[in-house]
């Protein structure tokens, strides 16, 4: 036995050592004779082409990665990376030391599919699926994503929102193993050391939340770490970023939800939340990240408390390549689904009155954006198309006898009005035509404010967009039924068709999925240095061009989930040109064609067949 094991290793010693020799004298001879080593997508972020061609094998292509050169036996059926279970076939359980650690039989990966599928529909409670499907992403990294894509709108509601949320509350109860990088003030003075104990180096899109605001919950703390590690998921099921290229990060820096400190099972740290280390350990965080993994990485804010998330976009904006999901990718969302919307309600946004309820990070993010694209329409300026928004937050309308005692990012909205309290006022003062909701307020979308709009609108347009479901402003059948089957609607949690007089109608979702995975993508294939706001405008409009005629037709104003690659790459696409045309992209040369490009980019989750 010990003979038979000194000759595995020396075979492949051996193997190495020549493969090693004949790349080294390759690449020598192309680096003499001036050609490039690799193709330039070679090492795109989102891209699926490294030297070994690592995701381009499909069934009738054979190739080894060089981590596969050396793994066989047990460890590699313990590799979330590279098993593939009952799926190797009987030419490689022989050349990878298999015989014997499998059944007999070989399962294709699509049987495989089939059964995970069958049995998480055996679950009853969406967090058991959630668990099981989180499982399933640490056992085999390839057949938990192509489970996702080929089915993401039965468990997109399960791998991100609302599942996640209740994932998140019961984050310390249901941990098995940890996620992604814990960035505690037990690391201050050695975030980069903590960077590098991270085991992928060719990081291109960091997700990172310091728990405090985590969707509609509130603080969290550490245990916020399943957003991050759901959005990444996304980034690479929706638009195709390796998953190696992903990096989540929490910070943690307390919490002061008590239930959470007097948690036995609460994995963070033990205290209430710091606040004067809290800047500095951000800042450190910041740059040894730039300084990891350089200056094209995408670091994406997720959950953060408003009066951070606003200065943190500010200060680093000019500075980083940042990207903040709640204020950026909200805004971009709901603006593409408001262009969607004028092939319905009609006219131009300009032509409309825009009413938001809530003034936090997400109202402001999408009120600002909607005022650039109607400046950028109207060719005004973006002070004089603020004056179509207003926004109402706890204490009532933001009107202009308010700003002294406003915070910074609500006083480009305090117009010239008398003082307003409530929601329901707002509307019979204003009679605006688009209602808008991100307070996180349940049900604040009253009977009587739904049938006020309607009694001067034909067809008002209602967005319920606070997260998770218990939250939402309105159900879409109490926006369907109050206003007698004539408001269009879209939500930020997913509802069901609803009929109404013999009509079905089906409720759009606002989701931001349809926006981060393809901006992202479109942000790693140009090499783009930062985030301008014409790359939003950019992403909506990529988005809003995909709604069909047969989808305005049924009152949607958001494609199909199921096309959501698609989506993406038409809308990283949109991202690049814009990047491109700005100056700001770095891979050169540019792309003749996008689109394809953009798809040629994406990871595919399909096995490998190996040597």
């Amino acid at each position: 036995m010990l003979a038979a094991e000194q000759g595995r290793s020396l075979f492949i010693f051996t193997f190495i050592f020549r493969k090693t020799a004949v790349n080294m004298e390759s690449t020598m001879k192309e680096l003499r004779e001036g050609a490039p080593v690799l193709e330039p997508k070679s090492n795109v972020g989102g891209g699926v082409e490294d030297v070994y061609g690592e995701d381009r094998a499909t069934e009738d292509q054979f190739v080894t990665s060089w981590a596969l050169s050396v793994a066989s036996g047990v460890s590699l059926l313990r590799d979330p990376r590279y098993k593939k279970g009952l799926a190797f076939t009987e030419r490689e359980r022989d050349a990878h030391y298999l015989r014997g650690l499998l059944p007999p039989t070989v399962a294709c990966q699509h049987l495989q599919e089939k059964k995970l599928l069958h049995n998480l529909r055996q679950y009853q409670l969406p967090l058991q699926k959630y668990i099981a499907i989180m499982d399933l992403r640490e056992r085999n990294e390839r057949l938990f994503y192509k489970l996702l894509i080929d089915n993401v709108e039965e468990l997109l509601p399960l791998v991100y929102t609302p599942t996640v949320g209740e994932a998140c509350q019961k984050y310390g109860s249901i941990f098995r193993r940890p996620e992604g990088l814990f960035i505690s003030l037990k690391e201050r003075g050695k975030v980069l050391e903590a960077l590098k104990n991270w085991p992928e180096r060719s990081i291109q899109v960091v997700v990172v939340t310091d728990g405090e605001r985590i969707l509609g919950l509130g603080d969290l703390g550490c245990q916020g770490m399943g957003i991050p590690v759901g959005k990444l998921a996304l980034y690479t099921a929706l638009g195709g970023v390796r998953p190696s290229a992903c990096l989540p990060v929490t910070i943690d820096v307390g919490t002061n939800n008590e239930d959470l400190l007097k948690d036995e099972f609460y994995i963070g740290l033990r205290q209430r939340r710091a606040t004067g280390q809290y800047a500095d350990l951000l800042h450190e965080f910041m740059n040894a990240v730039k300084q990891n993994y350089g200056e094209e990485v995408l670091i994406q804010f997720e959950d953060f408390a408003n009066h951070n998330a606003f200065e943190l976009l500010a200060k680093y904006g000019t500075t980083h390549l940042v990207f903040n999901d709640d204020i950026q990718g909200t805004a971009a969302v709901v603006l593409a689904g408001l262009l969607a919307a004028l092939k319905v309600v009609g006219g131009s946004l300009a032509d409309h009155t825009f009413l938001f309820f809530g003034a936090g990070e997400a109202g402001t993010g999408v009120a600002e954006l909607i005022a650039l694209e109607m400046s950028k329409q109207a060719e005004a300026p973006v002070e004089e198309t603020r004056k179509n928004i207003w926004l109402v937050d706890s204490k009532g309308l933001i009107v202009n006898s308010r700003k002294g005692s406003l915070q910074h990012f609500k006083k480009p909205w305090a117009h010239l009005h008398e003082p307003v309290e409530d929601l329901l006022s707002a509307v019979k003062a204003l009679k605006p035509t688009i209602l808008i909701g991100s307070a996180g307020v349940g049900r604040a979308f009253t009977k009587e404010v739904v049938e006020t709009m309607t009694s001067y609108t034909e067809r008002p347009l209602i967005m319920a967009l606070s997260n998770p479901t218990s939250k939402s402003e309105c159900t879409a059948e109490e926006a369907y039924s109050w206003s007698k089957g004539r408001a269009v609607f879209a939500s930020g949690s997913p509802f069901h068709s609803v009929e109404y007089n013999s009509r079905v109608f089906v409720p759009g979702q606002a989701n931001n999925a349809y926006i981060f995975p393809g901006f992202g993508l479109g942000l790693v294939i140009s090499g783009s240095l930062r985030v301008h706001d014409q790359t939003l405008l950019a992403a909506s409009e990529a988005l809003a061009s995909q709604v069909s005629p047969e989808d305005v037709e049924k009152g949607l104003i958001y494609p199909p989930l199921r096309n959501i690659r698609e989506i993406s790459a038409q809308v990283a696409a949109n991202v690049a040109k814009v990047a491109y045309d700005l100056g700001l992209a770095t891979r050169l040369p540019r792309p003749g064609n996008l689109v394809e490009y953009a798809e040629s980019c994406m990871y595919s989750p399909v096995y490998r067949n190996y040597r």
